[in-house]
């Protein structure tokens, strides 16, 4: 049995574009320094590991049920991180070391957004809930859509930030969330449902929407227009798209998690399902890991590039059942090698790096079991 993920209720010429080496400005990441605690002090949502998952930094609290922690960002205010365990905004101001309660957010399971000057957008995925994060401060925003499927901040321009709706169209606003203006068209034709869109830290004119089965599409001009991607079937058959991510490290690597709704039968070794890699920008896309015994996927797996090698992405399977615990996958495209560590939690939610020593990996946690 596989844990239900939020997600799943709820002209070939190769892509010239810019590749940052981490998502947060020079200045900043030199700036922060790694963690120097031997336990986490909080109420258990948060931890970090130095060695990919071998090792789980152990918390002063156990995590109580039921508890996700969508939402987890490094900030570019030294040391600094957000997180949201449920409806709760918590945040440590010591590399991850220590965890305080400073809001309580009128939505769930939210996600954050980093932004520039320390600031965070919180955001429900499938939802309308939107809000500004200043320090301590929470400022409740008006979203242009009742079912927001992604959001981006343009990390050059502090203010300008860009969301998508449950139709693949783009809204842009410059005053901080304050106002809005639709941009572009629909990332697919109407009455398509939207998994997702994932924006480029990079360049938020560049984007990536994955649909039910029309499968991906890409724009790299805001919105205006959008390609079909391809290689997400066989011979052309329909998929369905369910997350990407652009890599900080390369915004010409995407790495995707779809199902090839022509391999969706229980004869199939993988039933259809399978983590896929493009090294264009999203154009094109290749299978790269299949569902299977030893590398579980569900319609709803974690993503989580690595902020400074493009070849590296990992992904999690988490469940309560039988006590099973976690599996953190680490691939690595150079090798095609998927390697393994495991910890008894029942699920990690978000992954964030730390900007100074990207080793050093935070984990959002679960704990869904009640007894």
């Amino acid at each position: 049995m596989k844990r239900i993920s939020a997600a799943v209720i709820t002209a070939a010429a190769v892509f010239a574009l810019a590749q940052p080496t981490t998502a947060l400005a020079a200045g900043s990441a030199s700036s922060w320094t790694a963690p120097s605690c031997a336990r986490v002090t909080g109420d258990g949502a948060v931890t970090f590991t130095r060695d990919d998952g071998a090792h789980l930094t152990p918390t002063s609290a156990p995590l109580k049920p039921t508890s996700y922690t969508f939402g987890l960002v490094a900030l570019d205010t030294p040391n600094t991180l957000l997180a949201t365990r449920n409806s709760e905004l918590q945040r440590s101001t010591d590399a991850g070391c220590t965890w305080t309660r400073i809001a309580t957010l009128d939505a769930g399971l939210t996600h954050l957004t980093a932004a520039p000057g320390g600031r965070a957008f919180a955001w429900e995925r499938n939802g309308g809930y939107l809000a500004r994060v200043d320090g301590k401060k929470v400022t409740p925003l008006t979203a242009p859509t009742t079912a927001i499927m992604g959001l981006g901040t343009d990390r050059s321009r502090p203010g300008h930030l860009r969301l998508a709706g449950g139709d693949g169209v783009l809204y842009d606003s410059t005053d901080a969330g304050a106002s809005w203006q639709r941009v572009g068209t629909p990332a697919f034709e109407a009455g398509t449902g939207v998994y997702t869109v994932a924006f480029d830290p990079a360049d938020l004119d560049h984007a990536v929407a994955g649909g039910m089965v029309r499968g991906g599409a890409v724009t790299t001009d805001g919105g205006a227009t959008w390609t079909a991607s391809t290689g997400l079937t066989g011979a052309g058959s329909p998929a369905n798209l369910f997350d990407a991510v652009v890599s900080p490290a390369s915004s010409s690597v995407v790495y995707a998690l779809g199902l090839d709704l022509a391999q969706a039968t229980p004869d199939s070794p993988a039933e259809g399902r399978h983590l896929y890699r493009s090294s264009d920008g999203g154009r094109t896309f290749t299978k790269v890991v299949d569902d299977s015994a030893e590398t579980k996927l569900t319609n709803g797996t974690l993503l989580a590039p690595s902020p400074v090698d493009p070849d590296v992405l990992y992904f999690e399977y988490g469940t309560y059942f039988q006590g099973y615990g976690t599996d953190l996958f680490r691939f690595d495209a150079a090798t095609g090698k998927v390697t393994r560590t495991h910890n008894p939690y029942d699920g990690i939610s978000a992954i964030a790096f730390n900007p100074a020593q990207p080793k050093v990996m935070y984990l959002g946690l679960e704990e869904v079991r009640v007894d």
